[in-house]
């Protein structure tokens, strides 16, 4: 009997966070985190560089990044302090138009524990999110036409009070974005009820993406920060054809 927590009646799943993460184990995970991990991951590999996802921050992470030779991501409040080091950070606006790194350590408590969890599961992790939506479908159709099962992560976000998720618009946003285009690949009837929801939601919102991603809470959040273009930048729909796949510790355009 198939776990019903983990979708496996169905080859194409949706589920949520780290724990969601962990319940259905697809042969194909795509990890969206739209603001901004899976956006910044995108837009990195694009530019040519090799990202590590780290879940820790600090010292720990710049020891990683120290010894495999590459360049630690800072907080984008530590960039915008007076007096800061230009250099890359969890920024998609930044990472677009700043310098290009051969290896980038990324700390993300919240995209990179989850793509850690799923490497250790055994399954192929690739990055998902609104600028490669298409892309990302057609490589889950190909997985699906070789008889293999795949989920979507939405990543969602935490709770300060008790550091509970927080199921995130944008995510459900960016999941269904994929899931809706693999639907017009023609495979509508393998979605299981929470991913076929997730692109219905995708379908209702598509004309209304760039105003509900600026108006959700975490779009609201980073422009009062400040950072307003990251989430413009984050909701341009298909602005890029690569999907970035774990490899060996490290997200990279796939061989």
């Amino acid at each position: 009997m198939c776990e019903p927590y983990g979708q496996e009646d169905y080859r194409v799943r949706l589920d949520w966070g780290a724990t969601g993460a962990g319940a259905g184990r697809a042969d194909l995970s795509v990890v969206v985190d739209v603001l901004s991990f899976s956006t910044s991951v995108c837009i990195a590999v694009e530019r040519g560089m090799r990202v590590c996802p780290s879940p820790w921050k600090g010292a720990e992470a710049a020891a990683f990044a120290e010894q495999h030779d590459a360049v630690l991501a800072v907080g984008r409040g530590d960039a915008a302090k007076d007096g800061a080091m230009p250099g890359p950070t969890l920024s998609p606006a930044g990472l677009l138009a700043g310098p290009v790194v051969p290896r980038l350590v990324l700390p993300s408590p919240n995209g990179s524990t989850i793509a850690a969890s799923l490497r250790d599961t055994g399954s192929v992790v690739a990055i998902g999110c609104l600028r490669n939506a298409t892309a990302t479908a057609e490589q889950l159709a190909a997985a699906l036409d070789e008889g293999h099962s795949v989920t979507v992560i939405a990543a969602g976000e935490r709770w300060a009070a008790d550091d509970s998720l927080r199921p995130a618009l944008e995510d459900h946003l960016g999941a269904g974005a994929i899931l809706a285009a693999l639907t017009r690949l023609g495979h509508d009837d393998e979605l299981s009820p929470e991913a076929a929801a997730a692109a219905d939601l995708f379908q209702a919102g598509r004309d209304r993406l760039l105003e509900w991603t600026r108006g959700c809470v975490s779009g609201r959040e980073l422009t009062e920060r400040g950072f307003g273009t990251d989430v413009d930048v984050a909701a341009q729909l298909d602005a890029s054809r690569v999907v970035p796949v774990l490899t060996d510790g490290w997200f990279g355009r796939p061989s």
